[in-house]
Parts: C-alpha cells; sequence; structure tokens
C-alpha cells in the first residue's frame, strides 16, 4: 500500500531533499508540499494525506497550529514534527500538536523513512516518560515554569485538555467554546512558550515565494 504524504517547510531546498529522501521509497509518494502556513490550510484538507511531515516555525505562524487544524479536518491523518529546533522544544510542540512523532533535522534517510511508515500504520514514537512529565508540568496549578505561569485561566484550560491529545474539535466541545475561541487560545500559548511563527509576516520573505510554495 502507498502512503501518501505531504511536506511543509518554509526552505525549498529542505523540502526538495526531504522529499527525494521519502521518494527513494517505493511505498511513499509526496501528494502535496507547500512553505507557509496559509498554503498548507488551503491545501491539506482537501488532501487528507496519511502522514504530513510538518516544520514548527514557518513565516506566517506554527506548524504546530497547521497540525492541530489538520486532525480536526482529517482525523485518519498522522502527523510528524521535523525541525532543527532543539530535542526538548521539539517535543513540546510535537505534544502540543498531537503528532505521532518528532525528528530532528540532521536524522538519516533510512531514519526518516522508517518514522513515516510507522507513524502511518499507528505507532507513535513519542517517548511516554518524557511526554507524562510535560503532561505533569501542564497541568500543575502553580507551575514553575515562568511561561506557563502567565498563561491565563482560560489558556490553561485549554492547555489542560491539548496535553491530553484532544483536538480543537473537541476541546471545543468539552469547554463549551466556538473552535475559533479554542485556536485563539492555543495561538496565544504558542507565543507564551516561544513557538509561534518565526517572522511576523510573510512579505518579505523571498523563501515563503520560492519555488514550491503553496504548490
Amino acid at each position: 500500500m502507498t502512503i501518501r504524504v505531504f511536506l511543509l517547510d518554509d526552505h525549498d531546498i529542505v523540502r526538495r531533499g526531504v522529499r527525494e529522501l521519502l521518494e527513494s521509497d517505493r511505498r511513499l509518494h509526496v501528494v502535496g508540499e507547500c512553505g507557509t502556513a496559509t498554503a498548507a490550510r488551503r491545501l491539506l484538507p482537501a488532501l487528507c494525506p496519511d502522514v504530513a511531515v510538518i516544520d514548527v516555525r514557518l513565516p506566517d505562524g506554527s506548524g504546530v497550529e497547521v497540525c492541530r487544524e489538520l486532525r480536526s479536518a482529517c482525523p485518519g491523518s498522522r502527523a510528524l514534527i521535523l525541525t532543527s529546533v532543539d530535542e526538548e522544544e521539539a517535543l513540546t510542540a510535537a505534544v502540543l500538536a498531537g503528532a505521532s512523532g518528532y525528528l530532528l533535522k540532521d536524522i538519516r534517510a533510512i531514519g526518516l523513512n522508517e518514522a513515516v511508515h510507522a507513524v502511518a500504520s499507528g505507532a507513535g514514537l513519542l517517548p511516554p516518560g518524557r511526554v507524562q512529565r510535560l503532561q505533569r508540568a501542564w497541568t500543575d496549578p502553580f507551575p514553575q515554569d515562568r511561561a506557563l505561569a502567565r498563561l491565563t485561566p482560560a489558556e490553561r484550560s485549554v492547555l489542560e485538555h491539548v496535553a491530553h491529545g484532544l483536538t480543537n474539535a473537541q476541546v471545543a466541545e468539552r469547554l463549551s467554546l466556538a473552535e475559533q475561541e479554542v485556536r485563539a487560545h492555543v495561538s496565544a500559548i504558542l507565543a507564551r512558550l516561544g513557538l509561534a511563527a518565526a517572522r511576523a509576516t510573510v512579505g518579505g520573505d523571498a523563501r515563503a515565494r520560492g519555488p514550491g510554495a503553496g504548490t
């Protein structure tokens, strides 16, 4: 069975390299790619790939937000966070996104392909012990982390549900909120935790307008 993969990364060269690595395996087929959150939001609901490989930092948003919206729109899609940030930040991003795992960009080709196959089959690649420690920190009523302590009560409530893997739609239902409100809270949480957009706008970023962007 062919696994349908989508790539989201704002570096055209990175996307090209990842695509070549994935398609060296005949069981993997890249069905789409883009370099911005805006383009991904337009393309992903129609494609509903088996696996989306998503970078955290994008010029116009966060890959975490895109991943969460994908999970609400396409419940059967799985995701991998692929990033160059440090490992602890990558883990935080993956858990917030509801992704099945994370990979750092220095991973070997065989490791990337194996990870895509694993998550497509339903496997989770996140370390359970570290995830549980993170969840406990997020649900602690008296957090030691300054960024967590700055969250509003509404943001803390959303984070507690996100920590246990709920999608935006599920959080909205549990808290009797509009899904748009949940997305706004998630955006605020990401900003406080330092996982928001890499740049404020894409206007002057040539990479976001590269040959592969929005295709």
